[in-house]
């Protein structure tokens, strides 16, 4: 990722991480509040469009993740001169046929930038998903077939 962010850097951005490692049991529970049709607290804010239970069906959440494996970042632009995020037409982790990158109901300035940020990263080694324009994964990743269960706290980083 540090070639992405040099190459971007020259141009004007940087890079804002949003998720990258999720330990497998963080997707388990991902997992779990997925079949649970009662809470719908958020579904006007991440999936106003589709049912709880069609985030899986449709990719926007994956009940192996690649992120568990290492490999993936959900990140977006900063604009080095204004320090804020570069409008993609649409918010992170907004589960919705608007957030797929390819999608044309943006404006033309909001689809340039997502491709503008795809072709970066694809420059560098990422692939993107079809349905998130925030979404990277390795190309060449280390570790395909595993599921890392590193703990992510700051209690496991205090000295005993």
């Amino acid at each position: 990722m540090r070639e992405a962010s040099n190459e971007l850097c020259a141009q004007g951005y940087r890079l804002k991480v949003f998720d990258a490692y999720r330990p497998a049991c963080a997707v388990k529970h991902f997992q779990l509040w997925g079949m649970e049709d009662l809470d719908l607290r958020m579904k006007q804010f991440f999936y106003p469009e589709i049912e709880k239970q069609d985030l899986f069906k449709k990719g926007y959440i994956a009940a192996r993740s690649s992120h568990t494996r290492g490999s993936t970042v959900d990140l977006t632009l900063l604009d080095m001169q204004t320090g804020k995020e570069v409008d993609m037409g649409g918010p992170f982790d907004l589960f919705s046929e608007s957030s797929h990158p390819d999608y044309k109901g943006v404006t033309r300035e909001q689809y340039e930038n997502r491709m503008f940020l795809q072709n970066a990263m694809s420059r560098n080694g990422f692939v993107p998903l079809d349905c998130e324009w925030w979404h990277f994964t390795l190309k060449d990743e280390p570790y395909p077939d595993t599921y890392f269960e590193f703990p992510v706290s700051s209690a496991y980083l205090r000295k005993e």
